[in-house]
């Protein structure tokens, strides 16, 4: 790449980053201005690095394609069944009574993989023949942000060769990748004002025999037993496809969570294996997912001369997993504010901060608010999965929910029932004062045993549908030379080894891995830090979990990496 110069340059070519490109090109034809805009994807295609649930709200797409139902946007269909399910060991039942947000009929069931690509071809049909002229960059990785004093005047980009000619300037340039570059933006100007908190999801997509589209199951319980925050989902699409996948918190003591494992162990259970009877493994995937919400915003969404939006903000509200729309709307906004600034020629924090008002003043930030205890809820209230949950799911083992809850209600001195209402009233938005979450790296403990995982009933003879290796259906490709995950100092790994070895458990960004890149290797008596990069599906899990923040994670060069087309 030579160097260029735009009016926006947009860093992520995910959903935020695609949202904001075509807000942008709606208005600059609509006031008949001409405008240039690139947008820089990682990914050998867009939509390549995308994962999520997804089943989302229909209110952001609509916004920003009104004619979506016959436009060609690529919906998977409309959720027409939702159920909030409880997973024991071996039986399944619906929770009597669900949160209200977790009711997902009407909502828009989405392979966001699909739609971005369709989203990138469809900005480029739409710019032809305009005073826009839009620049898709597929396989070309932001690398470092380019300053002048205090002013973000571009990214350099993955190219080898002339660093001068390997930089993209822009007025304005948007950030909307997960956390790569943009957490340097925020840690260069100070924004952060609490730690973010996260999870790992991983999913895959199967081929079923039924037919299950339309039908949406989020489960609490099985196999996240141990006080792990998360639960899973699963997902009915189009052409006898089902969606299945696990989300699992990173704040826990478990330093060995095997994410690839917890989604295995859910495929064991019986209510899941009547679902995947004789079907096929298509995809594989894995991702993180910023769940703190309304305290760990950066304070400025804007600085001189940039902007972020969607995950890279942390718009995702963990309350009713509000991720897509938020991130959508964010990118609308940021794009209106951006336009506005350009006609004025005048791109200075001052000028681009009306972005941040609107979003917060509007629906995202209202909600956002309304649920800012929601995530510190479940972290200051661990007991109730870690000990009364596995209670009631052995109740309804047995036969009887009702008495695993009664039993549950007794369990402990008065725990369930004061844990369980400070639980309620963080949940609905009570509470007050600012609780910041601890980062997640620091939740790891070495001496943590977990506990065995039941069996389910009848799951001998039903292996055939486990997956030995992940990977593969991650379609995970790199060049040579790739080397996107930077260990600072051997020596602190061979120390954070020992610690936690001492305790019996593997370091976490071994235990954590979500596609066998990490691992132990001892050569003459010596254990270090090893890893297979090749396998890397880029979800960033090492990075946010190892203790002693010796790792991470940068953008692969020239589109290497996963292919999640289809998740």
């Amino acid at each position: 790449m030579k160097r260029i110069e735009y009016d926006i340059l947009i860093v992520g070519g995910g959903v935020a980053g695609l949202t904001t490109a075509h807000r942008l090109a709606d208005a600059a034809k609509t006031a008949g201005v001409p405008l240039r805009i690139a947008v820089l994807e990682k990914g050998k295609n867009f939509g390549a690095h995308v994962l999520s649930g997804a089943v989302s709200n229909p209110r952001s797409v609509k916004k920003l394609f009104p004619d979506y139902e016959t436009n060609g946007f690529p919906f998977e269909g409309k959720c027409t069944e939702s159920h909030m399910t409880l997973l024991g060991a071996s039986r399944a039942k619906d929770m009597p009574f669900s949160p209200p947000e977790m009711n997902k009929t009407g909502y828009l069931i989405l392979s966001l993989s699909n739609v971005c690509a369709w989203m990138a071809d469809s900005l480029l049909e739409k710019t032809k023949d305009t005073a826009v002229a839009v620049d898709l960059y597929n396989g070309f990785a932001g690398m470092e942000i380019i300053y002048n004093g205090q002013r973000v005047t571009g990214v350099r980009v993955d190219d080898t060769g002339n660093p001068e000619q390997d930089n993209c300037y822009a007025k304005i340039t948007i950030f909307a990748d997960k956390g790569v570059l943009s957490r340097d933006l925020v840690a260069k100007f100070n924004l952060a004002q609490s730690n973010q908190t996260y999870a790992v999801g991983v999913k895959e997509v199967w081929e079923t025999e039924q037919d299950f589209a339309g039908k949406v199951w989020h489960t609490l319980g099985y196999p996240l037993m141990d006080g792990t925050f998360g639960g899973g989902f699963i997902y009915g699409l189009k052409d006898k496809k089902l969606a299945i996948g696990m989300v699992a918190g990173l704040d826990g003591p478990n330093p060995n969570l095997q994410p690839p494992q917890i989604l295995q162990a859910m495929k064991k259970h019986p209510f899941v294996q009547k679902m995947i009877k004789g079907g096929k493994l298509a995809r594989y995937g894995a991702s993180v997912i910023p769940e703190a919400g309304w305290f760990a915003l950066p304070k400025d969404l804007a600085v001189d001369g940039a902007m972020i939006v969607g995950d890279a903000a942390g718009t995702m509200d963990i309350k009713g997993f509000s991720g897509v729309d938020k991130a959508m709307e964010s990118a609308m906004c940021a794009a209106d504010a951006a336009f506005a600034a350009l006609q004025k020629k005048d791109t200075s924090k001052a000028a681009l901060a009306p972005y941040q008002k609107t979003l917060l003043d509007g629906w995202v930030g209202r909600e956002l608010k309304a649920s800012r205890y929601y995530r510190h809820a479940f972290h200051e209230n661990k007991a109730l999965f870690s000990e009364y949950l596995p209670v009631v799911l052995k109740g309804l083992d047995k036969g009887c929910l009702i008495s695993g809850g009664v039993k549950a209600f007794f369990k402990g001195p008065g725990g369930f029932i004061s844990g369980g209402l400070n639980l309620l009233k963080l949940m609905s938005g009570g509470g007050s004062g600012d609780l910041r979450l601890p980062e997640d790296r620091t939740c790891s403990k070495p001496e943590h045993k977990a506990a065995p995982l039941p069996e389910p009933e009848g799951y001998a003879k039903n292996t055939l549908y486990l997956t030995p290796d992940v990977v593969f259906y991650a379609h995970t490709h790199y060049h040579e030379g790739n080397d996107h995950i930077k260990e600072f100092d051997a020596a602190v790994c061979r120390k954070c080894i020992a610690r936690f070895e001492a305790g019996g458990n593997p370091p976490p960004c071994v235990g954590d891995c979500t596609a066998e890149v990490h691992s132990v290797l001892e050569k003459s008596g010596l254990k270090s830090h090893a890893m297979a990069l090749e396998n890397c599906v880029q979800c960033r899990t090492c990075d946010i979990v190892c203790p002693e923040k010796n790792i991470r994670v940068n953008a692969a060069l020239h589109g290497s990496g996963p292919d999640f087309r289809g998740l």
